[in-house]
Order: structure tokens, then C-alpha cells, then sequence
């Protein structure tokens, strides 16, 4: 007997996948094994939770509404594979939660609180491999290349930890209920040697968003408004990091920012 849910909750975001091919893409692209933990970021109605349980040794899924994650927690309380949470994300260490620092992260995750969850689950200790599904839009943006219309703070700051790869896009019509855009399938590998260290993430991350809140102005205002330079102070350290004085935050690439930090 098909269980009855609750109506989707426009609060929190809820849009669920439904389509069983776009499910099993998504399970395929996390590449678990029978020795992998996933943990799994808003778990919903357990579409896709199921298809990780078929493919990995366990699953830990992280569920805000107190409803689903009842609902989940009672249709599998036979299963030892899976393990529910029934936590916001944001308040949870994903490695703690996996219970090692060798784990996997999937989700269909809110598209109000995408970027957030994005940050969250690149704080260290970082899962081995991420798979999203997300609004278009935002995984274009993480994708983006400089120079590009859609490049900004957000792919420099993910660009500098991880390998972003945009794998496919996912029509509105694979939802309950459809969303009002088009979403696509994210996948964020962390770099064997990132471009920045632990001790820097903070101050590039806030470097970087500062920088694009100017990204019109020329690197030399940008540098001198950053940190209060002038412009003879303002234009040594940008020759120092290797970047033109004349150029805009928006064609400098996540290893030009790592350089200018370290200038700094």
C-alpha cells in the first residue's frame, strides 16, 4: 500500500523527484560501493534513499521535517543500512553524522538554502565525492568559467576547494510538484591539493565575496578598497600576485584570488 504523505511544504522548500530514471542517474553519479557510507541531505519522501541503500553499505539521511523522517525511519526500521536524522543540515557535521571521514554526500537540496548547504558540506573533513541536484542556475553558477556572464564569488570559493561538474539538467516536469525553473545534477569532487589551506578559507572566502561586490571596478580600486591602500600600496601587491592593475574580479581566476591573498 502506497504511503499517504503530507501535502509538500512550501517552507521548507519541498519539491520531490520523482522520476525513476532521473533517480537512478543521480545514485549512479555518487559511484558508491558496498564498503561506502552516504549521507544524504534532505531525503524527503525516500525515492532516492533507496536507490543509495541498493548500491552503498549504509546510509545516513538528514531530514528536517519531523513528518518524512518518521515516515522514512518507520517504512526501513527493519534495514540496518539506513540510519535517519531527523536534524537541519546546517546544524550537522557530515562527517560526525557519517561517523568517518571517508564518506559520500548526495541530496535533492532546497533551493532556498542551496549555497549555504554547498559551503556546509565543503567544510573539512570534506565528503570523498558530492552529488546535487539543485537549481540550474546555481550549478551553472559553480561550474562557470572567468569571464563568464554567470562566473562569480560562489564558483571562485568552490572552485579553489573542489572539481565542479555540471552532469545534467533536470526538466520541472520530474518533480512533485514542479518547481518553477529548471534544476540539473552537480558534482563536487574535492581537490587532492586545494588552492588554499585550512587556515585561509575564511579570509579568502570574505576576500573573494569583497572583491565581487566590486566586480565593475578595476582590480587596483578593488585592492585599495579591500584593504585600505593606496594606490601605489594597491598596485605593488597586485604585481606581486601576477595580475594587471587594469583587469576586473570577474576575469580573475580561484588561483589568481589564492595568489593575491597570499600577496597580501
Amino acid at each position: 500500500m502506497k504511503p499517504k504523505y503530507p501535502p509538500p511544504r512550501k517552507k521548507l522548500g519541498q519539491h520531490f523527484l520523482t522520476d525513476p530514471r532521473i533517480l537512478a542517474r543521480i545514485a549512479d553519479a555518487v559511484e558508491a560501493t558496498a564498503t561506502d557510507t552516504v549521507v544524504e541531505i534532505g531525503p524527503g519522501r525516500g525515492a532516492l534513499t533507496e536507490r543509495l541503500m541498493q548500491r552503498a553499505h549504509r546510509v545516513v539521511a538528514i531530514e528536517v521535517d519531523r513528518t518524512l523522517a518518521s515516515m522514512l525511519r518507520e517504512r526501513h526500521h527493519f534495514d540496518t543500512r539506513l540510519h535517519v536524522m531527523e536534524r537541519d543540515v546546517l546544524d550537522v557535521s557530515l562527517a560526525e553524522a557519517a561517523g568517518t571521514d571517508d564518506f559520500l554526500v548526495a541530496g535533492n537540496v532546497p533551493y532556498n538554502i542551496t549555497t549555504p548547504i554547498l559551503f556546509h558540506a565543503l567544510e573539512r573533513p570534506r565528503a570523498r565525492r558530492a552529488v546535487y541536484l539543485v537549481q540550474k542556475e546555481v550549478a551553472e553558477r559553480v561550474v562557470a568559467a572567468p569571464g563568464s556572464e554567470a562566473y562569480g564569488a560562489l564558483s571562485v570559493n568552490v572552485q579553489a576547494l573542489a572539481r565542479a561538474e555540471l552532469l545534467f539538467r533536470v526538466a520541472a516536469g520530474a518533480f512533485q510538484p514542479p518547481p518553477q525553473v529548471e534544476s540539473a545534477v552537480l558534482r563536487i569532487t574535492p581537490l587532492a591539493e586545494p588552492l588554499i589551506d585550512a587556515s585561509e578559507e575564511d579570509a579568502f572566502r570574505t576576500m573573494v565575496i569583497g572583491a565581487f561586490g566590486m566586480r565593475r571596478k578595476q582590480m587596483v580600486r578593488v585592492v585599495r578598497e579591500l584593504w585600505d591602500l593606496s594606490a601605489d600600496e594597491a598596485a605593488a601587491l597586485l604585481g606581486e600576485a601576477g595580475i594587471p592593475t587594469a583587469v576586473r574580479p570577474e576575469v580573475l581566476s580561484a588561483a589568481d584570488f589564492a595568489r593575491l591573498m597570499r600577496a597580501r
